[in-house]
């Protein structure tokens, strides 16, 4: 993520102290995030739900609002879980497609409301599933243009890395109400399907901690195409 700072520093900058407070600006951001969501599903897997599984509540979850198509199969490790709509399956880690507690509940639900989002055509989520192609194309191509502008000391060949990696930052921020929306599908419908109060009081916590992750990658990503931003204009002032 962090590549393009060596080729900076020998564009002209030297050693950059804006460019160093990035970077311990960032690695705080992603450890502190990472941490709070490990320690909060930590505390949350440890509290039983209703007596149901992860996968369980997420199935019935789906059946209840038209998306009974969708699968629901194991991946392994550990906080992986993930919605794929290429193949409509729900991919759930063991602790939480198995596991009875609060935060597996929690956990599998958001990935169902990931589901039910493109079962409902929800905008945002056509959008960012759009964008995954030319994304997946920027991220490996724009670190290797923008090496070979700076050594060329061509311009256009930079402004169109930093055009690559803005298409980066613009998926980061699709992808926020793509996860605070699955988050409040996964909320509501703990709520309103008749399971304790402390299984959606769990869920908020859980979901809230993993959003924190999504903000903090869309900021550590805004932070930096504003940093190769100021430092290309600075270079022709």
């Amino acid at each position: 993520m962090f590549g393009y700072g060596m080729g900076y520093m020998g564009y002209g900058f030297g050693i950059d102290p804006a460019y160093l407070l990035l970077v311990v600006v960032s690695l705080v951001l992603g450890l502190a995030t990472q941490a709070y969501i490990n320690r909060t599903y930590k505390v949350w897997s440890k509290v039983p739900s209703d007596g149901e599984t992860g996968a369980d509540v997420a199935r019935r979850m789906l059946n209840q609002n038209g998306a009974s198509g969708v699968g629901i199969k194991s991946v392994a490790g550990t906080l992986t879980d993930h919605y794929d709509p290429r193949d409509n399956n729900l991919y759930l880690s063991s602790s939480n497609l198995s596991g009875g507690s609060v935060a597996s509940v929690a956990v599998a639900c958001h990935e169902a409301g990931h589901a039910i989002q493109r079962e409902r055509g929800y905008i945002p989520m056509k959008i960012r599933h759009a964008l995954v192609p030319v994304v997946n194309f920027s991220q490996n191509m724009w670190m290797l243009i923008f090496i070979i502008g700076v050594a060329m000391n061509l311009a256009g060949l930079t402004n169109l890395a930093i055009a690559l990696f803005a298409f980066s930052v613009i998926f980061q921020l699709v992808t926020l109400p793509v996860e605070f929306d699955a988050s409040r599908r996964a909320v509501a419908y703990i709520e309103s399907s008749g399971m304790g109060e402390v299984n959606a009081r769990g869920a908020r916590r859980v979901l809230t901690a993993a959003a924190l992750t999504y903000v903090a990658a869309a900021l550590t990503s805004i932070l930096q195409l504003l940093y190769l931003l100021s430092r290309t204009r600075g270079s022709r002032d």
